[in-house]
Parts: C-alpha cells; structure tokens; sequence
C-alpha cells in the first residue's frame, strides 16, 4: 500500500521560564513557561479538530445531512500513579445538535476509526466519548 504526505507540521519547542514553541509556517506561536499544562491543552485542541473532520466525514459517508456543525469539548488530564508513572486520559463530549441520538452515536463512533489522532491513541489512553 503507497501513502501520500497530505500535511507535515513542524514546530520548534523550548524549556524553561521563556519557553514556548513556534510552527516552521508562523502559524502557532505560543508561550508557556515551566511548569505548565499546554501540552494537554495543545493535543485536546488538535486532537478535536482532527476528530471534527472525521465527524463530518463519517456524516458524509453515511449519507447524513449534519444540520449544524458539530462542536467537540476535549479534555486530556495528565495522571500519576501509585508506582510514580505518568499517563494521560481523554474525554471528548461530542455536540451534533439536530441529529438523532442513535444516529448521532454511530457517527462519533464511526469518527474513531478515522481520526488519526485516534488511532494514535488507541489502547494507549483512556478515552471516554460522550454525546452532549
């Protein structure tokens, strides 16, 4: 099977009290200095907008008509356990507003199995999908 490079993003990331990082294209700028949760902040943002797409293209697959846009609130928690190990979890509570429940379900569901992010993290992390 061949694959064709769609995206490649490239950012530069440093430590510390000035740290931050900034994409090659300018697009991300962003400061956050040590200690700070933008790492979870970072992923939950592009891991939803990943999962948006993959949403409106289970939609698309399955022939539904989306009335509105869909909206993801996504939180990734960073955990440690007893033994001192670090581990995330995620929680994404998906809106498809104007779709009906069992079919609203099938596409959130359906949209894991497309979003790369998701198959990323499959069986890696928690991840518990709710439907607002």
């Amino acid at each position: 099977m061949t694959s064709k490079v769609l995206f490649t993003g490239k950012t530069h990331t440093t430590a510390g009290r000035d740290g931050g990082a900034v994409s090659q294209d300018g697009f991300l700028d962003i400061k956050f200095p040590d200690p700070h949760p933008a790492a979870e902040n970072l992923f939950g943002a592009a891991w939803s907008g990943c999962y948006l797409g993959a949403v409106q293209l289970s939609a698309a697959a399955a022939k539904v008509k989306l009335p509105a846009l869909p909206e993801v609130d996504a939180e990734i928690t960073l955990n440690r356990n007893d033994a001192g190990e670090y581990f995330l979890a995620a929680r994404l509570t998906v809106a498809l507003p104007g779709v009906e429940r069992d079919v609203a379900e099938a596409l959130i569901h359906a949209a894991h199995e497309i979003c790369p992010y998701s198959k990323a993290v499959r069986g890696n992390i928690a991840v518990e999908t709710i439907l607002a």
